[in-house]
């Protein structure tokens, strides 16, 4: 490790003494190669003593900068320069990546092309859209809403067209829920909705599950933690590939009874499910944002989705939008839409549908006949699973281990 620096020689280097002051200046230093990497800094009560500010501000700056991996340690072990990395990044995403032609990775539970409708008469359609061309940010194309409505799960009151499902997410997350908040999320879930929750800085509590989705029983504890949403998926999980029935809908929404927490639904596989679409939009519709996303069963390259809720919260999803793409491609609407309305994609869909029933169920058989206890499963994942239970010692620890015990298989 190497050698401490003075708390009087850091303090002169930082001249903003807020939190996100001394965040960022810090970081910055270390950026610039001032504070190499192995460095220990000082004890944060003498730093705090010589920046003229309270301990805790310190400590809060140094925690934004262990979140961002710039910095790691804590309590008696001390505080030392890692740099891992200076800029924002999904751990878990960026862990799986092209292996070459000769492997398969298997956590990626992507949609087969050859499954998917064709596009050509779509995007033509698309570059008709009504409104092209304009910087109007409107929120969806009238085509595309309707479409959406007639399989919505319940009578929402506006919608919004968005640059894909993960983008719904993480949109929605930044405008409405405060870095620090508590957010309860199915366990196990998505790598990228972990990602996208650590990089928000929220704490992650984790509601366990069985063969029917969330216990509303885990949901009830982690309610202790008054979390700002729940977020979970309606139809089939990405993860298990399970399917959440009416019965556990409705018990979930028996616990969410009087709570005001914002309840996420992120039904990223859509159609793809055999079972109906559902909500708890129809009982808690002041503050359930449903997400359906197209991408799995139109085409990934349309980076589409579509979210409900009320004209309030669409509206403050879309205020933080103007901050980046503002509104999502009207090409893109039109061609989703027009696509929505052809029989032609729907028996595709179904085709779709039952080809990867058809792969999860054999690839669960082959793996029972070795000794691999397994349910069929549906959509295009399995969850299988493994010999090292993950340890779970509370909220955002557990997040680590979350894929310890078991993998997921693409179908």
């Amino acid at each position: 490790m190497g050698e401490i620096v003075a708390a009087d020689w850091l303090a002169k280097k930082i001249n903003n003494r807020t939190m996100r002051g001394i965040s960022l200046e810090t970081s910055a230093l270390v950026r610039a190669g001032v504070l190499p990497v192995g460095t220990r800094l000082p004890a944060i009560r003498d730093i705090a003593y010589e920046l003229g500010v309270s301990p805790a501000t310190v400590s809060e700056a140094w925690s934004e900068l262990r979140r961002q991996k710039i910095i790691t340690g804590r309590g008696r072990n001390g505080t030392w320069v890692c740099g891992e990395r200076f800029v924002a990044k999904p751990e878990r995403l960026a862990s799986s990546g092209n292996y070459g032609a000769a492997f398969l990775d298997l956590t990626l539970a992507v949609p087969d092309a050859a499954l998917l409708p064709p596009l050509a008469e779509a995007m033509a359609h698309g570059a008709r859209a009504s409104g092209m061309n304009s910087y109007e940010r409107s929120r969806i194309v009238p085509e595309l809403r309707k479409a959406a409505e007639r399989t919505w799960p319940y009578q929402a009151e506006a919608f919004l067209a968005t640059n894909g499902g993960y983008n719904a997410v993480y949109t929605l997350l930044h405008a409405l829920v405060q870095p620090g908040s508590a957010v309860a999320i199915e366990h196990p879930t998505g790598m990228r909705l972990l990602d996208i929750l650590e990089d928000l800085g929220v704490m992650i509590v984790p509601v366990l599950c069985d063969e029917n989705g969330p216990l509303p029983s885990s949901l009830q504890a982690a309610m202790q933690h008054r979390p700002a949403a729940f977020l979970f998926q309606p139809r089939i999980h990405s993860v298990t590939g399970r399917s959440i029935g009416i019965d556990r809908l409705r018990a979930l929404g028996d616990v969410l009874e009087g709570a005001d927490m914002l309840i996420v639904e992120d039904d990223g596989t859509a159609d793809l499910s055999p079972s109906a679409p559902i909500s708890l939009g129809s009982r808690f519709p002041e503050r359930t944002i449903h997400i359906v996303s197209y991408s799995k069963t139109l085409s990934p390259d349309l980076r589409l989705a579509v979210l409900s809720s009320t004209s309030a919260i669409i509206e403050q999803i879309q205020s933080y939008r103007s901050f980046s793409s503002g509104w999502t491609s009207r090409v893109l609407q039109g061609a989703a839409a027009w696509l929505l309305g052809q029989q032609s994609t729907w028996d595709t869909i179904a085709t779709a549908r039952e080809r990867y029933r058809e792969r999860c169920s054999g690839l669960a058989a082959a793996l029972r006949e070795r000794g691999i206890d397994i349910a069929d499963g549906c959509g295009l994942a399995l969850w299988v699973p493994g010999s090292a239970p993950a340890p779970f010692s509370g909220p955002q620890s557990i997040c680590s281990g979350w894929t310890r015990s078991h993998a997921w298989l693409r179908a």
